[in-house]
């Protein structure tokens, strides 16, 4: 619930459902494909709410690549009819439970009538020519003089975004610092509660056993950086206050996100590593040797 708002794409399940169509619509995919892997009508869901938001999620995809039926229209209205959303939202305040409401009335508007500008697939163009490579270490100096370290730990490019996770590491020095100093050093990240078997947790994240080990017994969980993002665009404007000084070889499957910042200036990111102890305490960072997360 928390993570879901009265919109039709305003929340986890729905951004999933509608994006996870379209990029499978931009990538190419016959609508057939489409249809099998986001069927309309779901055989197994957790609760009318989640089914609801699915649906649609799901039928605004489907009428916006001009798939839209009568008999489609109708499961629609069905699932609408149950007010799942409309008593979960009431259940809060009478103002919300209405907002949702209208919300429905105007999607079921829309949806009803036929689409006259169905959307063409999309081709996003892909940063080839990067800044930093992953696994970049870089060095920059704070206002205060000293040199603060952080590592390019992967370039994610999706929907024509492309962005640089940048992950602090925890040593500062008054001298520029060697790639040898940082590999005994720190690098922050947090753990994430796994709902699955150990074997099963080990599987979807090779890798993790190293930070297993390290804190010892016989934890269960998935780990993440804390990865402070900044997009290609911005980061050509104050590239050149960091200077490469090496190259980590972090573990493939560890690159995953713990929490995720996006940063768009140098100012932000002098201050955050300027008051990063803080930063650390704040947000629950955690910090971890980085020999346990590279390669040797």
């Amino acid at each position: 619930m928390a993570t879901d708002g009265k919109k039709i794409i305003d929340g986890d399940t729905a951004h999933d459902t509608y994006w996870g169509i379209m990029d499978l619509y931009d990538s190419g995919a016959e609508i057939q494909i489409i249809i099998n892997e986001f069927p309309l009508e779901q055989p197994e869901y957790f609760d009318d709410f989640d089914n609801e938001i699915y649906v649609t999620s799901c039928g605004l995809a489907y009428w916006e690549l001009g798939i839209m039926t009568s008999e489609r229209i109708e499961l629609i209205k069905e699932v609408i009819s149950k007010d799942a959303c409309v008593n979960e939202w009431t259940s809060y305040s009478e103002k919300e439970g209405k907002s949702r409401r209208t919300v429905l009335k105007r999607y079921l508007n829309k949806i009803e009538k036929p689409n006259e500008k169905i959307r063409k697939r999309k081709k996003y163009r892909k940063i080839t020519n990067f800044i930093f490579n992953e696994n970049s270490v870089l060095t920059f100096q704070l206002s205060n003089g000293e040199y603060a370290v952080t590592c390019c730990v992967k370039i994610d490019q999706y929907r024509g975004s492309c962005n640089y996770w940048l992950v602090p590491i925890t040593l500062k020095s008054t001298t520029k610092p060697t790639i040898s100093e940082i590999i005994e050093s720190e690098i922050l990240g947090r753990t994430i509660g796994s709902g699955f078997s150990r074997e099963q947790t080990q599987a979807s994240q090779p890798g993790i056993e190293k930070i297993w080990n390290y804190l010892g017994g016989k934890p269960n969980f998935c780990f993440g950086f804390a990865v402070q993002a900044v997009e290609h665009k911005d980061l050509l404007n104050f590239k050149n206050r960091f200077k490469k000084i090496g190259e980590l070889e972090i573990i493939e499957g560890l690159k995953k996100i713990g929490s995720i910042g996006g940063e768009d200036s140098f100012e932000r990111y002098d201050e955050t590593y300027s008051d990063l102890d803080n930063q650390i305490k704040v947000f629950g960072y955690q910090k971890y040797p980085i020999r346990i997360i590279i390669n040797e």
